[in-house]
């Protein structure tokens, strides 16, 4: 009986070892997955994984600064920090906890320069920005220039070790979140991480723009901001193998990609605000809703809208938008979009960055927006809407989450009915459409930046009924294909990989 119950308890004993180590695996397995990706996403306050499709967002509850001045003090070579409002000012009704944390950026930041990294910095100089008192005097700063030309300088980003001679080292540590308790621990925002030397080297040079040279000391005679920055043509970017499109305000006509990128919507939409005031992007998003699209969008109730007193819910729908109102000295600061995270058989993205949507931010401010094309980073910012939507007393229904990739779409005699597939695709496309009657066509190939390409179909008559044209796209990317037929326009998105 005793050799029995030790072999049972032996036998018990190796099948949970092998259940540890099997967990333990996959546990190593999915850092190892984080730790190889180049762009990391963080949120300041709760998300809801119950929507997750493979990986958990973060949401760093705890002082997001502490994750700051860690990257802070990776910098070996330089710093460029370029910041709206850096604020060490300690309010009557926060803990110690809170009151460190701008405290301790500004000593990653000292502790970089004194150990002989460059250090650059540049402001608004409307705001009082107490954090720059706080660093070593020898550390050159830039106030934004005052007057009525200009508005904001806006940015909230940091360019770290651009100047590295490893690739591996640059970083980009952007989005909208501010430098002062509130923004790290209150006020809703996310952060974008991202390690990559081409962006980093961008970023660098819309800062030299503002900077006005190149090297340590600022030059004001030929430093640029706001509507006198030019359009420095840097603008798309491939980083683990996802097309990245970065803008700034307002020498790059922002508020076009924003309108784009909702326009790309094919399935779901989710926008969350802090000032929301550009008509022609609110009406888009309500002609998806009305066109019978899932769409969600929050707005903070402080901000302005371009529909009356932002009642967003008067055209979205009850159900479908929520104002934050938790409290005056809590702010839903985000300024995100994310378009059909529930079918990656289109092309799931996020819009992020410092960039409201309004007038003076797509014409005055200075601002960087960040368009990633990201089935994964899509579903990150879901994780964390859906949290704030319900928390805020909403629910959402969300629509099933499929992709068959590999599928043909079915003929359907429905006129023109412009398919491409498949979608993501490996190099080869095919167009099929149905004509109702015999008539010319063209069917172009066009890029991100609205440039055609290719003429697949050039202007020949065809016959009334099925066809289909098999092209080749050599380089990976994000285009769209542009059917005109006798008046009619058509245009479907498709992703080469």
């Amino acid at each position: 009986m005793h050799i029995h119950y030790f072999r049972s308890q032996y036998l018990k004993s190796c099948k949970i070892l092998k259940k540890t180590i099997l967990l333990l695996a996959v546990a190593l397995h999915a850092l190892a997955a984080m730790a190889d990706s180049h762009i990391k996403y963080y949120f300041n306050r709760g998300v809801d994984t119950t929507v997750a499709t493979g990986v958990n967002a973060i949401g760093l509850n705890n002082c997001i600064a502490d994750t700051l001045a860690a990257y802070l003090n990776r910098a070996q070579y330089s710093l460029d920090i370029c910041v709206y409002d850096f604020d060490t000012t300690l309010s009557y009704n926060i803990n110690v906890r809170d009151s460190l944390c701008a405290p301790k950026v500004a000593a990653a930041i000292d502790s970089a320069y004194r150990r002989g990294v460059k250090v650059r910095y540049i402001y608004e100089a409307s705001n009082s920005n107490t954090g720059r008192y706080w660093l070593d005097t020898g550390i050159h700063t830039l106030g934004s220039p005052q007057g009525a030309d200009y508005t904001i300088m806006h940015n909230k980003f940091v360019v770290i070790d651009a100047a590295s001679p490893n690739a591996a080292d640059p970083i980009v540590w952007t989005g909208c979140m501010n430098w002062y308790y509130e923004q790290f621990n209150w006020d809703y925002n996310n952060v974008v991480i991202v390690q990559d030397s081409a962006l980093a080297h961008a970023y660098t040079a819309e800062f030299n723009m503002m900077w006005g040279d190149t090297g340590l000391v600022p030059n004001t005679a030929t430093s640029k901001f706001g509507q006198y920055k030019t359009d420095l043509g840097l603008h798309n970017f491939t980083i683990d193998g996802k097309q990245v499109e970065l803008y700034f305000s307002p020498s790059d006509g922002t508020d076009n990609h924003i309108q784009s990128t909702i326009s790309s919507a094919d399935k779901d939409l989710y926008f969350g605000m802090y000032t929301f005031t550009e008509h022609t992007d609110a009406d888009l998003i309500v002609s998806k809703k009305n066109a019978g699209l899932t769409v969600y969008g929050i707005e903070d109730s402080y901000s302005g809208s371009y529909y009356p007193a932002g009642q967003f819910n008067t055209y979205l729908g009850t159900a479908d938008f929520e104002e934050y109102t938790e409290s005056a000295d809590t702010l839903y600061h985000n300024k995100f979009l994310v378009v059909d995270p529930s079918d990656t058989c289109s092309d799931p993205t996020v819009l992020t960055g410092s960039h409201n949507w309004s007038a003076s931010a797509n014409t005055k401010n200075d601002e960087n927006t960040l368009i990633i094309h990201d089935a994964t980073a899509a579903n990150l910012y879901l994780q964390y809407f859906k949290r704030t939507f319900n928390m805020l007393g909403g629910t959402m229904a969300l629509p099933a989450y499929n992709c068959l990739p590999n599928a043909v779409p079915a003929t359907v005699a429905q006129a023109y009915d412009m398919r491409v597939f498949p979608n993501p695709a490996a190099g080869a496309i095919q167009v099929a459409y149905t004509l109702p009657e015999a008539t010319p066509v063209e069917v172009d190939l066009v890029d991100i930046t609205g440039r055609t390409i290719a003429s697949i179909v050039h202007g020949a008559v065809q016959p009334a009924g099925e066809h289909r044209v098999t092209y080749t796209i050599a380089t990976p990317g994000l285009y769209w294909v542009r059917l005109s037929a006798a008046g009619f326009t058509d245009v479907k998105k498709v992703v080469v990989e």
